[in-house]
């Protein structure tokens, strides 16, 4: 298996290249189970933000997940709010959207419980994820925290692929470039 080799948060690491379409493959960029990466990852996207510039953290599940709760635990927050793939019982009257993503076969929904959207009315929320590529995540997650009255102040990751380094209004890490079947950079 072919790999890309990337420095990130002071750490070095070599990401398999997956196949997405016969033309487009992507670096495989997983915190799960990576406590260190998870760890320094965390601290350099706290470190692009002002601590006083927002109230929440917001990103949808699931390969983000480890990095928001220590991007947490790491500031000191009490809550963070995660879309769901689709809705819980425990969740009252969710808030949906459909979203697109890069990595997901097909359109995909992203679900917020009443009681968390109440919590994010009048919020300045901070959206985060692991990678933003096309911005169809970033875009649902956009959108339900509109829907629940919420304002988005900031957009992070710790990756922009592909085109998405051209993108003014997110702040990341770093670049991952998209490949070709051959493993070259596209």
């Amino acid at each position: 298996m072919s790999v890309y080799p990337i420095d990130i948060a002071g750490l070095h690491r070599e990401l398999p290249i997956c196949k997405v379409t016969d033309d487009l493959y992507i670096g495989a960029f997983i915190c799960f189970g990576d406590a260190e990466l998870t760890v320094a990852c965390a601290r350099d996207m706290l470190a692009m933000l002002d601590a006083d510039s927002y109230d929440y953290l917001f990103t949808a599940e699931a390969k983000s997940i480890p990095l928001i709760h220590e991007m947490a635990r790491q500031s000191g927050a009490k809550h963070y709010f995660i879309a769901r793939k689709g809705p819980k019982a425990y969740m009252p009257d969710p808030l949906h959207v459909e979203d697109k993503s890069i990595t997901t076969a097909g359109v995909q929904k992203l679900y917020l419980g009443r009681d968390d959207a109440d919590l994010i009315r009048g919020k300045r929320i901070v959206l985060m994820d692991d990678v933003i590529s096309t911005g169809g995540s970033l875009h649902a997650m956009e959108e339900l925290v509109k829907m629940a009255g919420g304002t988005v102040v900031d957009r992070i990751a710790v990756l922009a692929e592909g085109g998405a380094a051209e993108r003014k209004d997110i702040k990341y890490l770093g670049v991952l470039p998209v490949f070709n079947a051959d493993g070259s950079v596209k």
